[in-house]
């Protein structure tokens, strides 16, 4: 059914049909009661597509996230969600697979899309990655990463790590491995590192380029280092910058005949949910991925609703640490 269908079983024109649907412009009570009654009775919807296009609003938002089968990208968009509901929104995803030319080209993509806005959780932020963002026709704010310029949804990845390495030292630990990701990932793999690094000197520890392995994100990775760790010194404490990281070396200390926390204790960061259910637990860094998500979309609206008048800011996640049984006190 058609608005002009509408209009003719209602008795009135078109025009009256559409102000009265898009509450714009005066009609009178009787004829506003029976464009309503009609469209009550004949169950009426709009055309959603249409009617963006004539407003010029797509009512989709963009979402690029990096691997969009972790729990942390899950969660991110769980709380993205939760907020673009209330405005009646839908969610165009983009998924890199880690992929920075992916990212890259998501951002074009989805600006030439309609979407009327783009969420981002990046894996870093290269010159090119500013370059398109400073050419984009919609709104957009970044998550994980800081991006000069752009609104960005941000970890407290120094102090997180500071305070589980002060916990660790407290715990009588002074052998402390250290397992990271490439420092092209400015807030996983650069900040992160220096906390451990600061954490070295501020407890008057010696830096033993033996104990420290860079490797990617994934289990694989994580079990790799620590072998390498391994076949060069025991530790009695590892620090791995994400759950992944550490699930992996848990995996490698117990194949090389160690016991965990008894031999090594392991600690990690995210929290994700497998985390508390590892025998024994991993003590961790819990980061609120659903409310980054939350913020992220928060802001997004903020920045479409104000327009000239949004001014870019940084914005810190809480965290918390997370004491289970795979750290032993010394």
């Amino acid at each position: 059914m058609k608005i002009k269908d509408i209009a003719k079983l209602a008795g009135v024109s078109p025009a009256t049909v559409s102000r009265v649907m898009n509450n714009n412009g005066y009609v009178k009570a009787d004829k506003r009661k029976a464009v309503e009654a009609v469209i009550k009775e004949v169950g009426y919807q709009p055309n959603e597509i249409a009617k963006s296009l004539k407003n010029q609003k797509s009512k989709i938002i963009g979402v690029i996230v990096p691997k969009i089968s972790t729990e942390t990208a899950s969660r991110i968009v769980d709380g993205i969600t939760q907020v673009t509901k209330t405005r009646n929104y839908q969610l165009l995803i983009a998924n890199t697979n880690q992929q920075i030319e992916e990212e890259i080209n998501s951002l074009k993509f989805l600006s030439n899309k309609l979407v009327d806005g783009i969420i981002m959780s990046a894996t870093e932020v290269t010159d090119q990655h500013i370059e398109v963002a400073r050419r984009l026709t919609v709104p957009l704010v970044i998550i994980g990463q800081k991006m000069e310029g752009f609104t960005c949804v941000l970890y407290n990845n120094y102090n997180a790590v500071t305070d589980l390495f002060n916990y660790i030292v407290d715990s009588g630990h002074q052998e402390i491995a250290f397992i990271g990701v490439d420092q092209r990932d400015i807030e996983v793999g650069q900040i992160r590192k220096q906390a451990y690094l600061d954490g070295l000197e501020r407890h008057q520890l010696p830096y033993n380029p033996d104990l420290v392995a860079i490797e990617d994100f994934s289990i694989e990775s994580g079990y790799k280092a620590m072998t390498r760790i391994l076949e060069k010194r025991l530790p009695t404490a590892v620090m791995a910058v994400t759950d992944h990281l550490a699930i992996g070396a848990i995996q490698a200390i117990r194949d090389c005949g160690y016991r965990i926390p008894e031999d090594v204790s392991v600690t990690g960061i995210g929290d994700i949910k497998l985390a508390q259910y590892l025998s024994p637990p991993l003590t961790t860094v819990h980061y609120n991925f659903k409310t980054s998500g939350q913020i992220a979309a928060e802001q997004l609206f903020n920045q479409m609703d104000q327009e000239e008048k949004y001014v870019a800011e940084d914005i810190y996640i809480d965290y918390d640490l997370v004491i289970r049984n795979s750290l032993k006190k010394r």
